[in-house]
Parts: structure tokens; sequence; C-alpha cells
């Protein structure tokens, strides 16, 4: 990775190809951030107050995270550098570090994590999601330590590794009933199944009820554990799936705009159009013009 920077923020080595960035941005005006990061890594941004705009695609495509919230950045087919618009008054935090050094962190629970499954590890991942208290907790610390500088390294160190569980806990605010059931393979077989329902039959989905039904899971069951192994509820992952092979469709270059939409069950080119722009922030004829 070239170590190309552009405005002002804070760089700290954490490990071996894994860095975090604190960045402060308590002036009236914005303030643009440049650094070079390649394919090999993998982005988690916390904003901590205020907020900072992601630009890619020479600014075609932006992505905007806000106070309290947090966006995670994966795509093993193409460089994410750094080009973010910090507001006025705002803070961020981001961890950076290689996508061979987080799947060693992950190497037994590979399968839970939604973008290392076999399904997803080709593939790009952007996860938006609230900030817990917990995590709030140590974003505050890493911001705002003071200490003596021959145990900083190992501060930080600790915290940035708490941060990065405390992001994948996702049972924290679960009942304990919860716990055993991602351990239980039936289960976890029956919400893989259905996850290739809903895709094979993405232009007229079930609904929930009929998707517990034919997979033989109650529905608290399915919505929860849906939730615990892919990162999303069942129509939000739907959702995206179908913008994405919308996408892939796209870029072929051999379908219209109205041939996509069908395809991914819409019925009118309007709602898969606004759909489109929802997921990547501009209509698939802009995307493709972008892209050529």
């Amino acid at each position: 990775m070239e170590n190309v920077a552009k405005g002002s923020f804070d760089e700290i080595l954490v490990d071996d190809g894994f860095f975090i960035l604190k960045i402060q941005n308590d002036t009236r005006e914005p303030k643009e951030i440049e650094r070079e990061i390649d394919s090999s890594h993998i982005q988690f941004h916390f904003c901590l107050k205020g907020r900072s705009k992601f630009n890619f695609n020479q600014g075609n495509y932006h992505l905007e995270v806000t106070e309290e919230n947090s966006l995670l950045l994966y795509n093993t087919q193409k460089d994410l550098p750094l080009h973010l618009m910090v507001y006025p008054n705002s803070w961020l935090l981001s961890v950076v570090m290689t996508i061979r050094m987080f799947h060693s962190l992950f190497s037994k629970e590979a399968d839970y994590i939604p973008f290392l499954s076999s399904d997803n590890k080709e593939k790009k991942y952007y996860a938006q999601e609230m900030v817990s208290p917990a995590i709030a907790v140590v974003l505050s610390q890493l911001m705002n330590y003071n200490l003596h500088p021959s145990v900083k390294q190992l501060y930080v160190k600790g915290k940035v590794y708490e941060l990065v569980s405390l992001y994948f806990n996702k049972t924290e605010e679960a009942d304990l009933e919860q716990c055993p059931y991602l351990a239980d393979e039936d289960n976890v077989r029956r919400i893989k199944m259905a996850k290739e329902i809903m895709i094979s039959r993405m232009v007229e989905p079930p609904t929930l009820t009929e998707l517990s039904e034919e997979i033989g899971l109650s529905l608290r069951k399915l919505k929860e554990g849906f939730k615990q192994i892919y990162g999303d509820s069942v129509y939000g992952f739907l959702f995206d799936y179908k913008m994405e092979y919308a996408r892939k469709m796209l870029e072929t270059g051999k379908h219209n705009v109205n041939e996509v939409g069908l395809k991914v069950g819409y019925s009118t080119a309007s709602h898969f159009i606004a759909s489109f722009k929802k997921k990547y922030g501009t209509t698939p004829k802009k995307y493709l013009t972008s892209n050529a």
C-alpha cells in the first residue's frame, strides 16, 4: 500500500498491515482527507460526532456516515482509496487492516461472518450500522487517551482489538436462549435454505410467514438467525442481492434497464431505478456511463 496522504489526520500503526486513523475537524470549514488504500485491506470507519462523506469512482458514487454510525468497506476486486469529506465539528476514527490479518482473527468463525463466507469472499461488502454504547466508550478512549509513550502502543493495540470484537458481537443484546442457537447445525442449515429460497425466487419472493413454514422454523428464529448469520434482515439481504445482481447484468452491456429491472422483480423501470439509486447513489444509466 502506497503511503500517500493528503489532509490532516493522525495515523497510528497498530501492527504490520494494521493501522488506525484519527480524524478530527474542529474548524468551521469542511476538510478533505485522502489516503491510498488498496484492495488487500478491509476498512472500518466510526463517526463519533458530526458527519463525513466517502467519495468513490471520481466522486460519481458516495456513502455518508453520520454521528454514532459506522461504515465497513471491503472489496477484493477493486482498490478503495480514502477520499473523504469531513464536515465541520466532526470526528472520525478509522481502522484499516489487511484482509489476510482479518481472516486470521476469525479463522474458526469465518462462516458466521457474512463477508468471509464462501458465497461472499470474492464480492464487495459495504455495511452501515449504528454504534453500540460499548463501542462508543472504546472510541472515546481511543480518541482521548493521555498515556506515557512507553505504553501507548500496547494500549492502542488492545483497544483496537476490543473495538473489532465488539463490532462483531451481534448477540450483545440478545437473550441467552439465542446463544446456543447459532451452534445448532440443523437451524443453521434451515437458515441457509431460507437464503437460497429467497435468491431463487427473488422475482416473487415468499412472505416471511411462508418462508418460515417452508423451512420449518418459527418466524422469530428465522428473523433472529438470518440476522446473526448474514448480518441483515431477510428482505434487507434480498434487496442487496438483487441490486448486486442487477449491477452485474448492466455491466455485461447485453440488457437494457427495463430488462434488468424485470429480471430482479421490478414491474416498472421507475421503481427499479429508484431502488438502484438508493443502493448505489446513482441511476443505472449514470452508473454505466461512469464505468464505461
